[in-house]
C-alpha cells in the first residue's frame, strides 16, 4: 500500500526545523525525494547563503538511483524558487533532473516567487500537487509569511512579572525568572533574528542580549534611545555584533553600529518595524520594559507574547504590560515559574 503524501511532508517539516536560527531572512525549507515508497534523498536549507533544500536533497541521491529520478516524487514544504538570488533557481534544477512529480505544502509569499515557481514546473510538464500540510508549513515559517504578507518582522513580546503583577522597580534591576527560565529565553534568542529593548532597560538592567546560555548566532541588538544619552560603556555598546539604535538624532554609522532616525512625535513602533523590514529583519524578540512592550501592544503590532509569572511579590513598582485581543494557547510550568503563551488575534 502506498504511503500517503502527508508522511513525507511531515518528514520535510521535521528536517526543515533544523534550520531554525540560521536561515533568516530565508525560510526553513526541507526536501525529500521518494521512489517506490522509499526515501532516496533528503536535505534542508542549513544557513542563509547556503544551498537550498532541493539542491541538498538531489545531491544526496546515490548515483545508482539517478536513472530512476524521472519516476520519483519530490516533496518540499515551500514552493521551489524561480529566480537567481544567492543560488540558481531550484525549479530549473528539478526540471533538469527529469523529476516529473512535485508535492508542495504551500506557495512562497515572496513576490519574487509567489506561484511562478510552480507555473514554471507545470510549463515543463511536471505534475505539481499543492496544499499538503499547508497549515503546519505556514506555522513553521510564520516569521517568513508575516514578513512578506504584512511587510514587517514577526514580533514576539517577552517579559517576567511578579505574582502581584509588577515587572520591576523604577530604580534597580530585580531578577524575577529562575535559572531554567533564563536558559529558555536564551534559546528563544537563538531562534530570532533580532532583539529589542528601550532606554530604561538598557540603563537599569544593562543587559548583554547574547546567547551565553545557548548555542547559536547572536541576534542583532536593537535599542530605542531618543536623545542618544546612554553611556557607551553599557554592555549593549561594548559587545561584538550588530547594533541598531533608533533615535530622533543622528550619529556616525560604523560596521557595528547603525543609527536610524525616527519621529518620536508619531507612532514610533510603525516607523521602527518599517525600517527593520527594509533591513531584512525577519523577526524581533522584544525584551524591553513595560513602556516599550505596551507601545507595541497599543499599536497592535505583535504576534505572540511569552509571559513568565513568578511566586515573588514586589508590592510596588512598574506594572506589567496588559495584553489585548489575544488567545491563551499554552500554560507551562518552568521549575516553579508559570509560562503563558498568548497569540494575537486580530
Amino acid at each position: 500500500m502506498s504511503i500517503p503524501h502527508t508522511a513525507y511532508m511531515k518528514r520535510c517539516l521535521e528536517l526543515a526545523k533544523q534550520g531554525s536560527g540560521t536561515t533568516a531572512p530565508n525560510p526553513m525549507v526541507a526536501c525529500v525525494i521518494v521512489y517506490q515508497d522509499k526515501i532516496i534523498g533528503e536535505g534542508f536549507h542549513q544557513h542563509y547563503g547556503g544551498r537550498h533544500a532541493e539542491v541538498e536533497a538531489i545531491s544526496s541521491v546515490p548515483e545508482y538511483y539517478s536513472p530512476v529520478l524521472h519516476a520519483a516524487t519530490l516533496y518540499v514544504n515551500l514552493e521551489p524558487c524561480n529566480y537567481y538570488g544567492k543560488t540558481p533557481p531550484c525549479s530549473d534544477l528539478i526540471i533538469d533532473k527529469g523529476i516529473k512529480k512535485v508535492v508542495v505544502a504551500g506557495l512562497d509569499p515572496n513576490p519574487k516567487v509567489a506561484g511562478s515557481g510552480i507555473k514554471h514546473l507545470e510549463a515543463a510538464g511536471i505534475v505539481v500537487e499543492q496544499g499538503i500540510l499547508e497549515k503546519e508549513a505556514r506555522q513553521l515559517n510564520k516569521r517568513f509569511y508575516t514578513f512578506h504578507e504584512k511587510q514587517r518582522p514577526y514580533i514576539i513580546l517577552k517579559w517576567a512579572e511578579s505574582a502581584d503583577g509588577f515587572i520591576g522597580r523604577e530604580d534597580k534591576a530585580i531578577p524575577l525568572s529562575n535559572a531554567h527560565a533564563q536558559r529558555l529565553v536564551h534559546k528563544w534568542r537563538s531562534e530570532e533574528q533580532a532583539i529589542l529593548i528601550g532606554y530604561n532597560t538598557a540603563l537599569i538592567d544593562n543587559p548583554k542580549l547574547t546567547l551565553r546560555l545557548w548555542r547559536g548566532i547572536h541576534p542583532v541588538r536593537i535599542l530605542v534611545d531618543r536623545n542618544l544619552s546612554l553611556n557607551h560603556d553599557l554592555n549593549i555598546f561594548k559587545l561584538s555584533g550588530k547594533l541598531i539604535v533608533f533615535s530622533e538624532k543622528t550619529g556616525t554609522n560604523t560596521d557595528k553600529l547603525t543609527y536610524r532616525k525616527i519621529d518620536f512625535s508619531q507612532n514610533i513602533e510603525n516607523q521602527i518595524l518599517k525600517i527593520l523590514y527594509h533591513e531584512g529583519i525577519l523577526s524581533v524578540l522584544i525584551e524591553g520594559g513595560a513602556k516599550t512592550l505596551q507601545g507595541f501592544i497599543r499599536a497592535g503590532l505583535w504576534d505572540e507574547a511569552r509571559v513568565f509569572t513568578t511566586a515573588i511579590t514586589l508590592k510596588k513598582g512598574i506594572k506589567a504590560p496588559e495584553l489585548n485581543n489575544h488567545t491563551e494557547s499554552i500554560l507551562m510550568d518552568i521549575s516553579g515559574d508559570s509560562l503563558s503563551f498568548y497569540i494575537h488575534s486580530l
